[in-house]
């Protein structure tokens, strides 16, 4: 499977047969490597409403007859605006063509802030997709139960985000990863704004010197086979 940084933190997961997006913020983010009205998928996960998160998620669903998967909500809202949806909710499982999908919390707000439309609660995901688990935090602080995650999930990969004010910090993304235990560790959802720059050097060192896991600092375009 590969694993393809687009930007803050927009990922794709593509597999033999299918492409997933994960939060695609696309229009308007000054990172993005992709154009909204051409990228392919075939699933997108959305993290939580805020628009740098659900993004483009519904333009690119309308034209590409993606399927969005997030907490019931939020894909309420989206289903709303004709294209198809799978709701779930935190702690929920299901199985997908594509692999399985386990909805985690994220302690973080979900709505789409200018029009005042409540979207549930925030969530990341754990992506099972042959027998390799992918975590994608999604926006979030730093909660206890990530040990629970850590125990019952050979991670291969945690994404995390690393930018603070919003999210966690390196500090609490460090514990985080040690309580998570994965081989590898991508940060996101920094440097896109000034408010959330942080020196991801320093953090690699942190991870690396600190827990078993890779650290890998992916730009804009980079990918990784897992």
């Amino acid at each position: 499977m590969k694993v393809c940084f687009h930007g803050h933190s927009c990922f794709s997961l593509t597999t033999p047969k299918y492409r997933i997006l994960v939060d695609p913020w696309i229009k308007g983010n000054p990172h993005s490597d992709l154009d909204y009205e051409t990228v392919e998928c075939d699933y997108i996960l959305v993290s939580h409403g805020h628009f740098d998160h659900l993004g483009d998620a519904i333009e690119i669903a309308n034209r590409t007859d993606a399927t969005i998967i997030g907490v019931v909500e939020l894909t309420s809202y989206c289903d709303k605006q004709g294209v198809k949806t799978h709701g779930m909710q935190i702690g929920g499982t299901h199985q997908f063509p594509f692999g399985h999908i386990y909805l985690t919390p994220a302690l973080h707000g979900s709505a789409i802030i200018e029009e005042n439309i409540y979207l549930g609660l925030a969530c990341g995901f754990v992506v099972e997709i042959d027998g390799r688990h992918i975590y994608h935090a999604g926006d979030t602080g730093i909660f206890s139960e990530m040990q629970i995650l850590g125990n019952k999930f050979s991670l291969n990969l945690a994404i995390l985000p690393i930018g603070d004010n919003f999210t966690m910090g390196p500090e609490d993304a460090l514990t985080a990863a040690q309580f998570l235990k994965p081989k590898l560790v991508v940060p996101m959802h920094f440097n896109t704004f000034k408010l959330i720059e942080q020196d991801s050097a320093t953090f690699k060192k942190a991870i690396e010197t600190n827990t078993t896991a890779r650290c890998i600092i992916m730009s804009t375009g980079d990918s990784l086979e897992i």
